[in-house]
Formats: structure tokens, C-alpha cells, sequence
């Protein structure tokens, strides 16, 4: 497992990054410490979640995944220091107004309680989830700056953020000397690239980490699902309101073709499509890590393959030519 620099910044994370949104949920908590234990023995240095996991999101079972991840560090002394932590705020953890966002009492708020759950005094990399259009860039800011200047987070990152919003953050925090996003967290994948225009370029520019989600498109890319047939019981695609997000994201007839034109090339070639679209995402410029999951430990086989993995120029002008065909539509979400 190669180690990189998360862009600017001294800190060094795997290539591999082990989502945790599965635990508490689509696997139990010994199915879950089984994973953890496959990636960390893998290699894996680096784990991401947040306040409110497990999917799909529910105020009775938010923080559950968070307290799974705590006690699973807390069952191996020594383990937390070899492992850069991440996890998430902003979503709606509780019933009341102000138990969501990014304004400064939620943020110091949603901070001590995944402190609590995750057993740790510190948390390495702290992010917005989303973008709060209620909440002042500024007052969101400097909660996360005081949070660093505490000693209670390390770095601080953002996720699903726009390339206009992380530029007037950025700009934000050159202008008042306070902790900038370092990271920033976008979906990525063969069949979505749309990062590549602005987000991409803007983060290469600026010494920002990227460390992207759904690698494989929830599923998608690994060629299990059919056109022809339902999405199968427990996958990402049937969970509630998050498989009806993962349907319109990637349940079309262009993604369907455009994955078995990939996974046809790649049984041509004796290569796993799985292991091949996440090598694809690590070595396009400007890419810090790729975040996994999994809800059985052997489903980390083929994903973590991927470091080291080389695709050459006539796998690469395939996956671009996989990519025009996917009609572009506005994204709603």
C-alpha cells in the first residue's frame, strides 16, 4: 500500500481509504471489526466517516457507525496512532433546529460528540459534509479554526463542495489567518468526472488533498448489476432514500452499456473491473486517495488490488472513450 502527502500538507495517508458507512447497518459490528482488521493488516492507514452514519440516514441509528469505528480502536492499544482519522459534519443528527449545519454551535457540538464516540481526544481530518447556504462561510470557519487552535482536530476538509465555494473559502481563510480546508472530498468515478473541469484543477493549483467517494459508483462499476433485472436486496442501490439517490446517480441505459463496454475490455485483458476502475481514479493528476468500502471483508480483494495497478494508454483512451458516452444532463444533487 503506497502512502501520499495530502496536497500541501505534511500529513501522509495510504493511497486507500476504508469508508465506514456500512458498519452498524449493511454489516454488524463484528462483520465490521473483521473489515477493519482486513484493511489495517492490508496496509490501510486511513479511515473516514461520519456523525451520521450508517446509511441510510436515521436520527435513531445516527453516530452508531462512529461508536463501532471507537470501539474497534479501543480494542488494540497503540492502534489510533498508527491510523489518520477522518470523519464529518453537518448532516441531521437530532430532532431540534439546531442539529444540523455548519454553524458554530452545531459544529462544536457535532465535534464533541464524535470525540466521545470514537474514543479519541483528537480527530485528524475534520469536514463539512456539505455546504450550509444558511450558515456564513465565515462563522463556519472559524469554528473549524478554533477547533485546530483547541488541539481537538488536526486538518480540516470539506466534502461535495463546489469549486466556487472552496475558492471563497480558501479566500476566507488566507484573509483572516485561519485553518483552511486542506482536503476536499467529491464523488469521482468512470462514469463521473465532472470535478475534472473546475474542482480538480482549482485543488492541483492549490496544494488541496482530494480524497474521492464512490470510486466504483456504489457498486456499479464492479458489473453485478443488470438492466434487465431489479438492483439486488442490500446493495447500495435498495437502501431507502440513499438507493433512490444511487438510482438516479447511475440506474440508466447509458451507464448500463457504458459498463459492459469497460467490463468486456477488461476480460479481454484478464483484469478485474473492480481493481481497474479504482487504479483509474488513483492515477489521474491531483488524486490523494480513493475511499472503499465494504460489507464483507473479501470484498476488499479486488479494491485493494488497485495501488500498483498500471493502466497503459490503450486502457486509458478507453475509459475516456467509455466517458463520452454518457449524455450530459444538469445534476440535481
Amino acid at each position: 500500500m503506497h502512502q501520499r502527502r495530502m496536497g500541501r500538507t505534511g500529513l501522509v495517508v495510504s493511497e486507500i481509504c476504508l469508508g465506514t458507512m456500512t458498519f452498524g447497518g449493511q454489516c454488524d459490528e463484528a462483520t465490521s471489526f473483521r473489515i477493519m482488521d482486513a484493511a489495517a493488516d492490508r496496509g490501510v492507514t486511513f479511515l473516514d466517516t461520519a456523525d451520521v452514519y450508517p446509511i441510510p440516514p436515521d436520527l435513531a441509528t445516527a453516530g452508531r457507525t462512529e461508536e463501532v469505528v471507537g470501539r474497534w480502536l479501543a480494542a488494540a492499544p497503540g492502534r489510533r496512532r498508527s491510523l489518520v482519522l477522518a470523519t464529518k459534519c453537518r448532516a441531521r443528527v437530532g430532532p431540534g433546529p439546531n442539529d444540523q449545519g455548519l454553524s458554530r454551535r452545531h459544529i462544536v457540538e457535532a465535534c464533541e460528540a464524535s470525540l466521545r464516540r470514537l474514543g479519541t481526544d483528537f480527530i485528524d481530518l475534520y469536514q463539512s459534509h456539505s455546504s450550509d447556504p444558511d450558515t456564513p462561510l465565515d462563522e463556519s470557519l472559524r469554528a473549524f479554526d478554533d477547533l485546530v487552535r483547541s488541539g481537538k482536530v488536526r486538518y480540516v476538509g470539506c466534502s461535495n463542495y463546489a469549486a466556487w465555494q472552496l475558492a471563497l473559502s480558501l479566500g476566507i481563510s488566507e484573509r483572516h489567518d485561519r485553518a483552511r480546508y486542506d482536503c476536499v472530498q467529491p464523488r469521482y468515478n468512470l462514469l463521473y468526472r465532472d470535478i475534472e473541469t473546475e474542482l480538480l484543477p482549482l485543488c492541483r493549483d492549490q496544494g488541496i488533498g482530494v480524497i474521492v467517494y464512490n470510486p466504483l459508483a456504489g457498486g456499479f462499476l464492479s458489473g453485478k448489476h443488470s438492466a434487465d433485472a431489479p438492483p439486488r436486496p442490500g446493495t447500495r442501490f435498495t437502501l431507502g432514500a440513499s438507493g433512490e439517490l444511487y438510482r438516479e446517480r447511475y440506474w440508466h441505459h447509458a451507464q448500463f452499456e457504458a459498463v459492459q463496454t469497460l467490463k468486456d475490455y477488461c476480460q479481454g485483458r484478464g483484469w478485474d473491473l473492480s481493481t481497474a476502475s479504482i487504479a483509474w481514479v488513483l492515477q489521474q493528476p491531483g488524486i490523494t486517495s480513493a475511499i472503499v468500502g465494504a460489507s464483507r471483508p473479501e470484498q476488499l480483494d479486488a479494491t485493494l488490488a488497485a495501488p500498483g495497478f498500471t493502466l497503459d494508454d490503450d486502457a486509458r483512451a478507453a475509459c475516456d472513450s467509455v466517458w463520452w458516452t454518457i449524455p450530459r444532463t444538469p445534476q440535481s444533487r
